[in-house]
């Protein structure tokens, strides 16, 4: 009898179990956790496995190749001084920018946006490439205008400093946009009370102002270091000619190499991944740390513009400056450069022979068109992808008490830690040995871009998801809707300002990308960071500027909808 009552049990169990396990929400959320899971983990597990391990089994032969022609103490010095000037750089330019706009009376409060935002637009090698262009001992403009004050060839960008100064700038942008949240969001009535006492401000900036936004400027500092530690564009085009080191430029240099050194480089690769991951720690906890800096509570405050007085002026003419310094010439260093048939350091003769040949022959080029229509399908295409994946995610994180959801959030996180180089060499570790035909392929790029920007992804989607109240679901499922249902034609339509914030920002981003892409592509499937890698390596310097240009362009039109988009979503929630 007890045996026929488990086969009736199992007869029935069975297909029930089946049924819930088939069910399409339980579909879709094993496969979201799957991606996830698959994304940030399976390429670092690889990564570790090649670097330790070869033939004979564990090894540690890898390191000894990689720092046998440069020590690991220089390695890590050069990369760590690089990463610390730069993010010296920005913070003081991105943060007193940010006071300026948001706490004082400076004027020409529209020229905040462009030099905030521009630099932000342009990309890094773009940006670079400008600067050797200004900055360069035999090319360069600023160079050629000083030389009769300060003598031949004054600056040299093919240096370290010149590499700190060009990353600095370009990373100022970042902090600006950081900084300017912060002091939007403090109370101002401590500085207030500071200078109703006697204190001058500079005196109330530094003794009240800094340890108020002390939680946002660490914040930005950590940040800015795993950035500077991670880029390419600067390293490669201003640090190699001259034999200055860096993690990302010795990773890049091992498997530019015939044969390519996977072991070696994965050795740099897994001594970078250690250092960013030091610094995504201290940054987490920091973000842990910062309730005990909260000074604005459920009381209403209108903050008051300090009055700068006579320093008004300055404070503007400062501004301008860096708008000058950061805009107005690397755009018009390119612009100028697009125009030329050969380039030449700027003058009236050369700018009476402008051409816009190099436009047409941009636009006329198979490459071009190929990498353009890659671009937009990996842009496009991951960005719906991540933010898709990223809602579910999402709310299963906020929504569910499932124990271990705080690990999909981890995962999801997770590649934040890993440098674009490191990622690349991670894939090629999966790929060149997966049974299935991925590299040589789009597809390898996509699932490069996916991974990267899971956590830019899983931040719009959290924060979007908490501000959506749960009842609105709840009321639909009493009602008889199914979770796909109500998660199709509720949450989503209420998730899809901050998604679409967020698909437009790794749209943006992705359109830039070059350190991953640099390891990955094959011919035929270049994007246009790639293009303008090469036309530079191949010394085409007048071609490449006008397809930078037309890049800046196709971006640019991305934050002017973004930039309409937000205004009208801010509209609305009012």
């Amino acid at each position: 009898m007890a045996e026929i009552a488990a086969a009736e049990t199992a007869t029935t169990w069975l297909p029930r179990l089946r049924r819930r396990i088939f069910r399409l929400e339980f579909l879709i959320l094993g496969l979201a956790v799957i991606a996830v899971g698959y994304l940030a983990v399976v390429p670092l597990l690889y990564l570790l496995w090649g670097t330790f391990f070869d033939a004979t089994g564990p090894t540690l032969r890898f390191f000894q190749e990689a720092y046998s022609e440069v020590g690991l103490l220089n390695m890590i010095g050069t990369s760590l001084i690089f990463a610390i000037g730069s993010t010296t750089i920005s913070l003081v330019v991105g943060t007193l920018l940010a006071y300026l706009n948001v706490r004082t009376d400076v004027p020409l409060r529209i020229v905040f946006f462009a030099a905030a935002l521009v630099p932000l637009i342009i990309p890094g090698i773009l940006y670079t490439i400008s600067w050797i262009f200004l900055l360069s001992p035999r090319i360069g403009l600023l160079n050629r205008l000083a030389e009769p004050i300060l003598g031949p060839r004054p600056w040299d960008i093919f240096s370290l400093p010149g590499m700190i100064l060009v990353e600095g700038l370009h990373l100022s942008p970042i902090v600006f946009l950081l900084m300017v949240a912060a002091f939007r969001s403090m109370d101002p009535s401590l500085e207030e009370s500071a200078l109703m006492s006697g204190a001058r401000i500079p005196t109330m900036f530094r003794r009240i102002t800094l340890p108020l936004v002390r939680p946002a400027l660490l914040s930005a500092l950590l940040v800015m270091a795993v950035r500077g530690l991670e880029s390419f564009e600067v390293p490669a085009l201003l640090g190699i000619p001259t034999g200055i080191w860096v993690f990302t430029s010795r990773i890049w240099r091992a498997l530019d190499d015939f044969p390519p050194g996977f072991g070696v480089a994965g050795a740099y690769a897994f001594s970078l991944l250690a250092i960013t991951s030091i610094g995504v720690f201290l940054h987490s906890r920091m973000g842990n740390r910062g309730r005990r800096f909260q000074t604005v509570t459920g009381k209403g405050f209108r903050p008051r513009r300090l009055e700068l007085g006579r320093a008004r002026w300055p404070a503007a003419a400062l501004v301008l400056v860096y708008f000058f310094l950061a805009v107005v010439l690397p755009l018009g260093i390119l612009i100028y450069a697009s125009t030329q048939r050969f380039y030449s350091v700027p003058s009236p003769e050369s700018i009476g022979r402008a051409t816009l040949d190099n436009y047409g022959y941009i636009l006329g080029l198979g490459q071009a068109q190929r990498a353009l229509w890659n671009s937009l399908v990996l842009g496009l295409g991951s960005a719906t992808a991540v933010m898709l994946i990223m809602a579910v995610i999402a709310w299963i994180v906020v929504r569910t008490r499932v124990s271990g959801r705080w690990l999909l959030d981890s995962l999801a996180s997770l590649p934040l830690a890993v440098p674009g180089l490191v990622m690349g060499v991670s894939l090629l570790f999966v790929y060149l040995r997966f049974p299935l035909p991925v590299y040589g392929t789009l597809l390898i790029l996509f699932i490069a871009y996916l991974t990267r920007y899971m956590p830019y992804g899983i931040r719009y989607a959290s924060t979007s998801m908490y501000q959506i109240a749960a009842e609105l679901e709840e009321s639909a499922q009493a009602s008889g809707a199914s979770w796909w249902q109500s998660f199709r034609r509720i949450v989503l339509p209420l998730l899809m300002p901050g998604l679409l914030a967020g698909w437009i920002y790794i749209v943006m981003v992705s359109f830039r990308e070059l350190s991953s892409s640099i390891l990955l592509y094959t011919p035929g499937n270049e994007v246009l960071s790639i293009v303008i890698w090469e036309q530079w390596q191949n010394g085409q310097f007048t071609q490449l500027a006008a397809l930078g240009v037309i890049m800046v362009a196709i971006l640019l039109s991305l934050v002017v909808i973004a930039y309409k988009l937000g205004a009208r979503i801010g509209l609305r929630s009012a």
